[in-house]
């Protein structure tokens, strides 16, 4: 059952959802060689329980931490440690966050230094992916058009699409329906009205998009160890349209990036 959102509640969405960048943008801070993902861990709840909310990720399953920290071939749900990230790492965080009764859920993939030209470029194609099927996510189109918009133009720059794991609808549950696949075909799916929020969210990896989960029931790495790239927004239709609940822009603003590709999708300007 898909729970359609008022105006209000898409506010309050719009909140969560934000502090959610916002913890993001503390952590691009700190993204760095030598620190460790539980060091980052620890950040995020400090700076999600600073601004009145909760960590989304925290016990949600039994996951053990605030957040989801998936370097290089992991692709989703890695389980924050000790180990110190190294220069030309990537690494996928993964953060939520429930506040006034709903929840903010929101990724973006780091380089860690510099990195490899191949891997920035998977970097690259999977941001705008991202955006690719946001345009989709509109009134009257179906969950197949933003899925197939996003495995094309990922599949016609060579990456694997991944399938198993999938995007969400987003709300008083951290996940809701409908599901929203990476991957489909036009026209296909439940189709989309006024009030629906989602979490759109291409996981796609370098070379195949076959995946393994590993022992500790969590991680998820790629079947032939290549890297994975990650990036993910909260998005509600509001008079037709994709609307952004969250933004990337904390984090350009700590990495000193200058970006647009926001811009379309906001009926009001974003207010730093």
């Amino acid at each position: 059952m898909i729970h359609i959102k008022t105006r209000e509640e898409i506010e309050l969405m719009r909140e969560s959802a934000l502090i959610v960048s916002k913890t993001l943008g503390e952590i691009a801070k700190a993204v760095k060689p030598g620190v460790t993902t539980l060091q980052l861990d620890k950040i995020a709840e400090e700076c999600i329980r600073d601004h009145g909310a909760i960590p989304g990720f925290l016990g949600l399953y039994d996951f053990p931490n605030t957040l989801c920290m998936s370097p290089n071939s992991q692709v989703v749900h890695g389980i924050p440690n000790n180990d110190p990230l190294k220069e030309g790492d990537i690494i996928s965080i993964d953060c939520g966050a429930l506040k006034n009764g709903f929840y903010g859920d929101h990724a973006y993939t780091f380089a860690v230094g510099e990195i490899d030209s191949e891997t920035e470029k998977l970097l690259q194609v999977t941001k705008e992916s991202l955006y690719v099927g946001i345009r989709e996510f509109k009134i009257n189109n179906r969950v197949g058009d933003v899925g197939y918009a996003i495995q094309k133009y990922c599949e016609d720059h060579g990456y694997g699409v991944v399938r198993e794991l999938v995007g969400h609808g987003l709300g008083k549950k951290m996940h809701e329906d409908p599901e929203m696949p990476n991957y489909g075909k036009r026209g296909r799916g439940k189709k989309f009205v006024e009030g629906m929020v989602v979490a759109i969210e291409p996981m796609i990896n370098m070379g195949t998009h076959r995946i393994q989960q590993h022992n500790d029931g969590w991680t998820i790495t790629t079947l032939d160890n290549k890297p994975s790239a990650h990036f993910e927004h909260d998005v509600a239709i509001v008079d037709g349209k994709p609307e952004l609940l969250s933004t990337f822009a904390y984090i350009y603003d700590a990495l000193g990036i200058k970006s647009n590709e926001e811009d379309e999708f906001r009926q009001n300007a974003l207010v730093l």
